[in-house]
C-alpha cells in the first residue's frame, strides 16, 4: 500500500513520492520545515494511510539517545534490595523500555516518530546510528539483543534548529516541506473549514500572504496559525468587507494569531504609521 495522503492530510506530490520512497528504501524519512508546516501532522496521517500504530517519541533539550532504547533504574533496584523485595533478583524489572525497543518488539509494522530531533544535543543523532541502521540493539543489564520483529516506518522531524551530523543524513532520505502556495493552502483550508466563502477567502489569503512577505518580518505565521485565524474569522462571522484595511491600520482583524511577538506588531505600526505621513 502507498500513502497518497488522506481524507484530513493536503500532500503535495512531491511529499507523497518521499514518504513512499523512504518505505520502499527502509529508511528513516528526515522531514524538515518550518514550524506549523504538519510535519508531526504528516507522521500520523502516514500511519492511519498503511493502518499502522504510531508510536511516538517527542525529542527535548534534555533528551539522551539512550532513553530511546531502555533506561535501567538502578535506584529502585538498590532500595528493593535494602527491603529484601524479591523482585530484587530479576534485573529485567527495573528495566524501562524505550519507544525505539517498543517499535521493534511489535507484532505489526509500526510508524515511529522521533519528533524535532534537532531540539537534543548534536551528538544525539549520531548514538542512534547503529540501532537505526542496523534495527537491533544491545541490553547490558540482561545480557540480550532486541532485534526489530517488522522494520519500523521512521519519520524523524526537524525544524533546522541546528545542522545534523554527516554521518546520520546518509542514513535518511530527505524531503523538505516547502510553505503551500496558495493553491495548496485553499485545499489545507477546504478541508478544516469547508464552505467558507470564497470572498472571505480569497481577501484572508491575500492578507496572510502579503504579512508573510513583509520584509523585516521576525516570525513569518505558519499553516497552522492560518487555519486559526481563519477559525477566529468565521466565529465572529465577519466578512470580506470587514477585513479590508486602510493606510491607518496595517494590522489584520485578531492580528493576534498571527503575530506572536511584539517586534512584529511594532513593524505593523511603524509601517501605518508611515503611510499615515506620506499622506
Amino acid at each position: 500500500m502507498k500513502f497518497q495522503g488522506t481524507a484530513e492530510y493536503v500532500a503535495t506530490d512531491d511529499l507523497t513520492i518521499a514518504v513512499n520512497a523512504a518505505v520502499t528504501l527502509e529508511r528513516p524519512l528526515l522531514v524538515k520545515g518550518e514550524p506549523g508546516t504538519g510535519k508531526t501532522e504528516l507522521a500520523r496521517q502516514v500511519a492511519q494511510a498503511l493502518g499502522c500504530e504510531m508510536i511516538e517519541w517527542n525529542i527535548k533539550s534534555t533528551t539522551r539517545a539512550q532513553q530511546g532504547l531502555y533506561e535501567y533504574d538502578a535506584v529502585s533496584r538498590l532500595r528493593d534490595s535494602q527491603l529484601g523485595e524479591e523482585r530484587v533478583h530479576d534485573v529485567g524489572n527495573y528495566i524501562r523500555k524505550g519507544k525505539l525497543w517498543q517499535a521493534f518488539e511489535s507484532d505489526k509494522r509500526v510508524v515511529l516518530l522521533i519528533d524535532e530531533i534537532d531540539k537534543a544535543d548534536i551528538e544525539f543523532p549520531n548514538d542512534l546510528l547503529q540501532e537505526l541502521d542496523k534495527m537491533e540493539f544491545f541490553v547490558y543489564e540482561t545480557g540480550e539483543t532486541i532485534v526489530a520483529r517488522h522494520r519500523p516506518i521512521i519519520l524523524i522531524t526537524s525544524n533546522n534548529e541546528k545542522e545534523l551530523p554527516d554521518a546520520f543524513l546518509r542514513r535518511c532520505f530527505f524531503h523538505y516541506i516547502r510553505f503551500p502556495d496558495e493553491a495548496t493552502m485553499r485545499k489545507i483550508v477546504d478541508v478544516h473549514h469547508p464552505g467558507i466563502k470564497d470572498a472571505l477567502l480569497t481577501t484572508a489569503l491575500t492578507q496572510f500572504y502579503e504579512l508573510r512577505d513583509t520584509p523585516g518580518l521576525k516570525k513569518k505565521p505558519s499553516t497552522s496559525e492560518v487555519l486559526d485565524w481563519l477559525k477566529l474569522l468565521l466565529a465572529e462571522d465577519l466578512t470580506s468587507e470587514d477585513l479590508k484595511r486602510d493606510g491607518a491600520n496595517a494590522l489584520p482583524k485578531l492580528h493576534g494569531a498571527l503575530l506572536k511577538n511584539e517586534q512584529d506588531v511594532h513593524l505593523f505600526e511603524r509601517l501605518a504609521f508611515m503611510a499615515r505621513g506620506q499622506r
